[in-house]
């Protein structure tokens, strides 16, 4: 495996990329249903992060994905930034708690449930859970990182289905149905570049 200086860096840059190649995409789901600047939120956020590789490479794992769950709350806007950094952040917290013993689904479950008690969600209210807690039941079971990112991007897709229950797009009803989730399409975009980076780099 790669030591962890390179594997943050990859990763960083992977997440990166991935946002700056669709942010007109997922600012065009927004226009559908929320404000229209979930991409460039997005955006500004990873490149927030990517400033900061260099320092954020040199931490111990569990101390950089906390430390970029920070600064994704301090620079992206809206509701995203703290339930993107909320995620990130117990991620971190678990992992370090843990000693590095943990089983990773029973830590990202455990940030997840964080992300849902402070956006008072849940699944099925049309937001980035929807896609979360599918991708940590998959991680649980093994598959493979092809087979989580097909979930990913299937589990975002399922969410046009569903009448937002949470945030902006509440506000219009069932006119949210038929629309994509903008926070569920980025979530499974990063996940589909994570499962691909680490695929690629030989790391499942």
């Amino acid at each position: 495996m790669q030591a962890e200086p390179v594997l943050v860096a990859g990763l960083i840059e992977a997440c990166r990329a991935t946002i700056a190649a669709n942010t007109d995409h997922l600012c065009a789901l927004d226009c559908a249903i929320g404000d229209g600047d979930h991409g460039t939120n997005m955006q500004r956020g990873c490149e927030a992060v990517s400033a900061e590789r260099v320092a954020l490479s040199s931490l111990p794992f569990p101390d950089a994905v906390e430390k970029i769950g920070m600064t994704l709350v301090m620079n992206i806007g809206g509701a995203a930034g703290p339930l993107y950094g909320t995620l990130l952040m117990e991620i971190g917290r678990e992992l370090r708690a843990r000693d590095g013993a943990a089983d990773f689904p029973v830590v990202l479950k455990s940030a997840i449930d964080a992300v849902a008690k402070r956006g008072r969600a849940h699944a099925g209210d049309k937001t980035l859970l929807d896609v979360l807690y599918p991708v940590q039941d998959a991680l649980a079971q093994h598959s493979p990182l092809n087979d989580i990112a097909r979930r990913a991007e299937l589990s975002a897709s399922l969410t046009a289905a569903m009448k937002a229950m949470r945030g902006r797009a509440s506000y219009l009803g069932d006119r949210s149905i038929g629309h994509v989730d903008p926070g569920a399409s980025s979530c499974a975009l990063l996940t589909t570049a994570i499962c691909r980076y680490l695929g690629e780099n030989h790391l499942e």
